[in-house]
């Protein structure tokens, strides 16, 4: 697949999976929805229940700007299975104001940041690499 292909699927697909490093070098991997811009990403901290606002994946990508995000397809036929990464540098927006095209760009894709915006952190994630799979090829 080449990256077109690979940011439309990327990019159609409802949730994905942020990776981060914790800064004792563990692996951390939440579920996020995201708004994709060409190279960028953005996910913010919103409003669903939370032991704390002090997010893990905050303070991961504080420590190690590094991450991934992975979307996937799944189906009984396995022939129609297929993913998407991309990995980038994450930063994290603690004052992003109301009108920043992140936040724009989350309530555009989904309804109910158009109802109740994400008030908290947004993360931006520029993409770097791309890649893929396919099994249909």
């Amino acid at each position: 697949m080449d990256e077109d292909e690979l940011r439309r699927r990327f990019a159609g697909e409802p949730v994905g999976r942020l990776a981060t490093v914790r800064p004792d070098g563990a692996p951390h991997v939440v579920p996020i929805v995201f708004a994709l811009a060409g190279d960028v990403l953005y996910t913010a901290v919103d409003h669903k229940p939370k032991r704390t606002q002090r997010l893990q994946r905050l303070d991961n990508l504080r420590h190690e700007p590094r991450c991934a995000v992975l979307v996937d397809h799944y189906e009984p036929d396995w022939s129609a299975l297929w993913w998407v990464r991309a990995d980038g540098t994450g930063a994290v927006v603690d004052d992003a104001p109301p009108d920043h095209p992140g936040r724009r760009a989350l309530a555009a894709r989904h309804a109910h940041y158009r109802a109740r915006p994400p008030g908290g952190p947004l993360l931006v994630v520029t993409v770097r690499r791309w890649s893929g799979w396919s099994a249909a090829g």
